[in-house]
């Protein structure tokens, strides 16, 4: 099924991807509309333009690939499914989600990956090809951080207070050294190569935005996870 957007409001949309038959959904000349694909479970969303907040959210299985840049809380509190973004990303991207993945080609803004958390086998993954605004994986409680992104000079590939108040889960960051923006949260180290569930995310990223494998995989990486000794890992976790 294919729907044109064209001057059509989110609510119009939405129920228009929900009420189809098909399982797979191809949506062109979208400009700002919001929540599409809200908690769809069971279709492959392709979408052509620039939505608005919130696209994916609540995503229950669905795929969904953007052919353009998403705005502010994309995958907002996501369960499960793949979100696929062939441009750039807002602030918030991935905020609260606790299943699926997200793979972005270019940047994120602020606060990507607050309060991701993980439950047993279900373990959400944001991977940033580019660079990460400030705050990254803020109260990070689960899940894994990829960043793939180049450093520029001596500007890091994440912004300021990346994990601030982390108590879970792990980032992994391609750069040649810690950047110094780190708060005392977090635990950084180098490590020799990246392990194997995460080397298939990267694999994932390159063939989904044709880029060479060996040049990601075979690189440095640090390896940021939160720091045993912090308050916050007593705040909001038991022993």
């Amino acid at each position: 099924m294919k729907i044109d957007a064209k001057d059509m409001a989110c609510e119009q949309l939405n129920a228009a991807i929900k009420a189809s038959a098909d399982r797979k959904i191809e949506v062109t000349d979208v400009v700002g509309q919001r929540y599409i694909a809200t908690a769809c479970s069971d279709k492959e969303i392709e979408i052509h333009g620039t939505p608005g907040n919130a696209m994916g959210a609540y995503l229950d299985g669905a795929t969904i690939a953007l052919y353009g840049n998403a705005q502010e809380a994309t995958g907002d509190t996501m369960n499960g499914g793949e979100i696929d973004v062939f441009g750039s990303a807002g602030d918030a991207t991935g905020y609260a989600m606790r299943g699926g993945k997200i793979f972005i080609r270019g940047d994120v803004g602020y606060r990507c990956g607050i309060h991701m958390k993980a439950y047993r086998d279900n373990k959400p993954a944001i991977v940033i090809g580019g660079r990460a605004g400030s705050f990254l994986g803020e109260y990070q409680a689960g899940g894994t951080i990829v960043v793939l992104g180049d450093e520029i000079g001596d500007k890091p590939v994440v912004g300021y207070f990346c994990g601030t108040g982390m108590h879970g889960g792990e980032m992994y960051l391609r750069c040649d050294r810690i950047p110094v923006t780190l708060p005392p949260q977090v635990k950084a180290e180098q490590i020799d190569a990246i392990p194997s569930d995460v080397k298939a995310l990267v694999e994932r990223w390159c063939k989904l935005f044709d880029k060479d494998v060996k040049t990601y995989t075979g690189a440095k990486f640090f390896k940021l996870t939160p720091d045993s000794e912090n308050p916050y890992k007593r705040m909001y976790t038991s022993n």
